[in-house]
C-alpha cells in the first residue's frame, strides 16, 4: 500500500529536531525505519510530519561512562552486537541484539527505535527492563531520565511525551560474578519471539544469590518475572531451580494469536526461564 501524505524534515541538530516535533503534535521520529515504515505502508500510522534524525551525531555511538554504558538511540543493532564495550560490560544486550530479525535489518534498525516502538514481542525491551536500564529523553523543555520500569506503558505505547526524542539508554554495569543469557523461541530465524527470556544471574558459594528475569511477549508490555526472581534467591543449581522457574509466568497476561495461545506461552515461559537461568549460572 501507499502511505498517507506527510511532510518530511531532516534536522541538523537535536535542538532543531526537538523544535520540529514541538511544532506538530502529530509528527513522528524516523530513525532506522524498520518499525515505522511497515506501519506507514499499511496505513496503521498517519503522521503529518516525519522528523528524520539519521544525521544527528548526538544520538549515535556506544560510550563507556564509568558505572554504566550509554547506548545512543541511533546505534544500530549490528553496532551493539559487535561493540567491545557492550560485550564486556553488558553482554546480555549484545546476546539479545544478535537475535533481532536478520543481518539486513540489524544493519539498518536502531537500538533506540526498537525500544521506543515498545513492542512487547521485541527482544530488547525485556533485556533493558531486566538490567534496570534508564532512558534519556530530550525535548524543548529539557532532558529527563525514565527508568525502564516506567518506560513501557501499554502495547506499542511508551512514556515518551509528545515532542520528546529518545537520546539513548543507560545500561548499568553489574560487575563481576554475573552470568547472562537470552533464550528465545520463534518459528523462523527472522520471526518475532513467541516467548523470550532475558536472564542475569549472580552466584555465591554455589547458590544463586540474585536473579533478574525479563519476559518477552508475555503481556502488553515486557515484564519482570518477580515471583521467579524471589523464588530463585539462595537456590542451589538442581531440581530446586526448575521448581522456582515454575513461577516465571505468575501475573503475566500472555496474548492469544495465530502463533500461540496463552497457556502455551505460560508453559514456554517456565521452560525457557529454566534454560536461561541454568545457562546464565554456568550450569553444565
Amino acid at each position: 500500500m501507499i502511505p498517507a501524505q506527510f511532510d518530511y524534515v531532516r534536522p541538523d541538530s537535536l535542538d532543531e529536531a526537538c523544535r520540529a516535533l514541538a511544532s506538530d503534535e502529530d509528527a513522528k521520529v524516523l530513525a532506522g525505519g524498520q518499525s515505522l515504515l511497515p506501519l506507514l505502508r499499511l496505513r496503521l500510522a498517519y503522521p503529518s510530519t516525519l522528523v528524520d534524525v539519521g544525521r544527528l551525531a548526538e544520538l549515535k555511538g556506544v560510550h563507556d561512562r564509568g558505572d554504566h554504558v550509554f547506548i545512543g538511540a541511533m546505534a544500530t543493532h549490528d553496532e551493539v552486537v559487535h561493540s567491545g564495550v557492550v560485550r564486556a560490560d553488558c553482554p546480555l544486550v549484545a546476546l539479545a541484539a544478535a537475535t533481532v530479525a536478520d543481518p539486513a535489518i540489524r544493519h539498518r534498525g536502531t537500538f533506540g527505535g526498537s525500544l521506543a516502538h515498545a513492542d512487547p514481542a521485541g527482544d530488547l525491551p525485556a533485556v533493558v527492563l531486566a538490567l534496570d536500564g534508564v532512558f534519556v529523553a530530550r525535548s524543548e523543555r529539557g532532558e529527563r531520565e525514565i527508568p525502564a520500569a516506567e518506560f513501557f506503558v501499554d502495547y506499542l505505547e511508551s512514556a515518551l511525551d509528545a515532542g520528546e526524542i529518545l537520546v539513548g539508554v543507560k545500561i548499568p554495569k553489574l560487575g563481576a560474578g554475573w552470568g547472562f543469557h537470552y533464550e528465545k523461541f520463534h518459528r523462523t530465524a527472522q520471526a518475532w519471539a513467541i516467548v523470550g527470556v532475558a536472564a542475569a544471574v549472580r552466584r555465591s558459594n554455589g547458590s544463586i544469590a540474585e536473579a533478574r528475569i525479563g519476559l518477552t511477549n508475555m503481556g502488553p508490555t515486557p515484564l519482570r518475572a518477580r515471583a521467579a526472581e524471589t523464588a530463585l534467591e539462595g537456590v542451589e543449581l538442581g531440581d530446586q531451580v526448575r521448581q522456582a522457574c515454575e513461577e516465571a509466568a505468575a501475573g503475566a497476561s500472555p496474548p492469544a494469536d495465530l502463533h500461540a495461545q496463552p497457556d502455551y506461552r505460560r508453559h514456554l515461559a517456565k521452560v525457557l526461564t529454566h534454560r536461561a537461568i541454568r545457562t546464565a549460572a554456568g550450569a553444565p
